[in-house]
C-alpha cells in the first residue's frame, strides 16, 4: 500500500509517501508558522519526485484534520480533496493530537500519555491516552489548569506545542511527568503509517476545530447591519 500524507495543521508544513512493504520513500518537513499554501504543492511535488512516484499509484492520501491553524487546515484538507480527485484516490482524516501520541504510544504503551497544543489565550487542546492506547480524555479546548487536573494523575508523558504549559502548571504534590515533549508538529512519516493502518477510509476529511475562530465576521461582533 502506497499512502501520501500531508500535514500543514500546525507549526510546519509536510509531506511523506509510504510504502508499505518499502517504509518511507521521501519525507519532507519545513517549519513554518504561515506560508503553508505557497509552500504546500511544491513540497509535495519533491515529495512525489522523490518517491518517483505518479499520483495515480497511490492507494490513498491521508491528512490531518486538526487541532490546528483554521489556514492551515484548509490549506491541507484542500490539497488533498484535489489530489484525490484527481487521482481517483480515497482520502481521510487524521487528527493532529492522535499523530502526536502515535510514536509515543508505539514505543511504550504503559505509560499515560497527554498530548496538549497550545490553543492561545492559556488554553490547550488535549486529549489524553491511557495504557494500551485507550483514550482516557476525548478532544477538547480546555484551560491549561484544567487540562493539569485532567492529565496529572501518576507521571504521564507530556507531548505538543502545549507541553511546557502544563509543565510549567504542574503540582509540587504530584509525580513529575515522565517526559516532556515540546515539539510543534507531528512527525509527517507517522502521519503516514497512521494512514496506513486505518480501515475505514470512505468518510472523506473534515477539519476537527474544537472551536470557533477569534476573528468573527461583522454581524457576529455587534456591528449594526443596514
Amino acid at each position: 500500500m502506497r499512502v501520501l500524507a500531508i500535514d500543514t495543521a500546525l507549526e510546519a508544513c509536510s509531506a511523506a509517501v509510504l510504502d508499505t512493504e518499502q517504509g518511507v520513500l521521501a519525507s519532507q518537513s519545513v517549519p513554518m508558522v504561515r506560508g503553508h499554501a505557497e509552500a504546500l504543492m511544491p513540497l509535495i511535488a519533491k515529495v512525489m519526485g522523490d518517491a518517483k512516484l505518479p499520483f495515480t499509484d497511490l492507494d490513498r492520501v491521508a491528512v490531518t484534520t486538526g487541532p490546528g491553524s483554521f489556514t492551515g487546515l484548509r490549506v491541507g484538507l484542500s490539497a488533498a480533496r484535489g489530489i484525490a480527485i484527481a487521482s481517483g484516490k480515497p482520502a481521510f482524516g487524521l487528527t493532529t493530537l492522535a499523530a502526536f501520541a502515535a510514536p509515543h504510544i508505539a514505543n511504550d504503551d504503559t505509560i499515560a500519555l497527554a498530548v496538549a497544543i497550545d490553543a492561545r489565550h492559556e488554553h490547550v487542546y488535549l486529549q489524553v491516552f491511557g495504557p494500551g492506547g485507550r483514550t482516557l480524555v476525548t478532544p477538547r479546548v480546555v484551560p491549561v489548569r484544567d487540562a493539569v487536573r485532567a492529565s496529572s494523575s501518576g507521571a504521564p508523558r507530556i507531548v505538543g506545542s502545549g507541553a511546557q504549559m502544563l509543565a510549567k502548571e504542574w503540582p509540587t504534590e504530584a509525580k513529575p511527568p515522565t517526559l516532556v515533549d515540546p515539539r510543534r508538529a507531528p512527525d509527517i512519516d507517522w502521519v503516514a503509517r497512521l494512514g496506513a493502518a486505518a480501515i475505514d477510509t470512505s468518510t472523506p476529511p473534515k477539519p476537527l476545530y474544537l472551536r470557533a475562530p477569534d476573528a468573527q465576521p461583522p454581524a457576529a461582533a455587534g456591528v449594526a447591519r443596514r
